[in-house]
């Protein structure tokens, strides 16, 4: 005879749900966690599964910045060198990012100028630049980093160890990767402006709010809602992790994390969306987008 708990999660409509649109979607894995802030209600589906973290490893190191800007070591407002040559954690040895390949071409047509650590930070998360985010990682300390996850309890589902496109270090299986409910505890420590200034949770939240790549939670939420977050993709993964603000009622934190084969790129966006959809659904008892 099933258990009482195994029975609830065999009877949990949501958890049916999100198993249907990934099966339908062909995903090779999918996990999903949420905290709702109107109903003081969290869940999750898979919750502690691994997975790489792609590009949305760009909110712990925006944390990172934040964290050395409020203890007095970094100015938002100090200047930086911009080039295209970094270490590598693995052995030391340097490396470049591809040429031309960057997201931002503002930040790419920087190199040999200085830019604003605000402005690094803004084009880190709005159009995920990883040159702007080897500059800022750079400038604070992977270790520094990881310390300040693990000061914050957040680094318990978020493993962050190096910066992006480092060769060396991939090779040598040294990756950053989480959990979704690891990255659901990071956007509550944002949101919950608890760890952080009220005027560095603001800013945090606004360089979220000005995502430019919105086909994966937004897509899936009414034309209401407003969504502070971060997507992040590679050849295997697809996800997207952030706040829902909907009018007349409290945000709620979701997280979607899949991951596919690597020659299925089509319907990866969608399936957040349709996943994102049923959660709404789930919190509001309204159909989304």
């Amino acid at each position: 005879m099933a258990s009482r708990k195994e029975r609830k999660e065999d009877d949990d409509p949501l958890r049916t749900t999100v198993s249907r649109i990934a099966d339908e979607a062909g995903a090779r894995s999918v996990a999903v966690a949420y905290h709702d802030y109107e109903t003081r209600t969290a869940w999750s589906f898979r919750g502690d599964e691994w997975f790489h973290a792609a590009s949305t490893i760009k909110v712990p190191v925006l944390l990172g910045v934040f964290r050395a800007v409020q203890q007095g070591d970094l100015n938002l407002n100090a200047r930086v060198h911009v080039r295209n040559r970094f270490l590598s954690v693995a052995d030391g040895s340097s490396f470049r990012l591809q040429a031309g390949r960057d997201a931002n071409s503002e930040v790419q047509s920087a190199i040999g100028r200085t830019m604003k650590v605000d402005e690094l930070a803004f084009h880190m998360i709005t159009t995920s630049s990883n040159l702007a985010t080897n500059l800022l990682i750079e400038i604070v300390g992977v270790d520094r980093i990881r310390e300040t996850l693990k000061d914050l309890n957040l680094d318990d589902g978020v493993e962050f160890r190096r910066g992006v496109e480092d060769e060396r270090a991939y090779e040598a299986g040294i990756s950053n990767r989480c959990t979704a409910d690891g990255m659901l505890r990071v956007l509550r420590a944002i949101e919950e402006r608890k760890s952080f200034s009220a005027q560095a949770s603001e800013r945090m939240l606004e360089i979220l709010h000005a995502q430019v790549f919105r086909s994966g939670i937004p897509a899936g939420l009414p034309d209401d809602a407003r969504v502070a977050h971060k997507t992040g993709e590679i050849s295997t993964v697809a996800h997207d992790v952030g706040i829902v603000y909907l009018p007349k009622r409290k945000p709620f934190a979701l997280v979607v994390l899949t991951e596919w084969d690597a020659q299925k790129t089509s319907g990866r966006s969608d399936t957040i969306a349709r996943i994102t959809a049923a959660v709404y659904e789930r919190l509001t008892g309204k159909g989304g987008a």
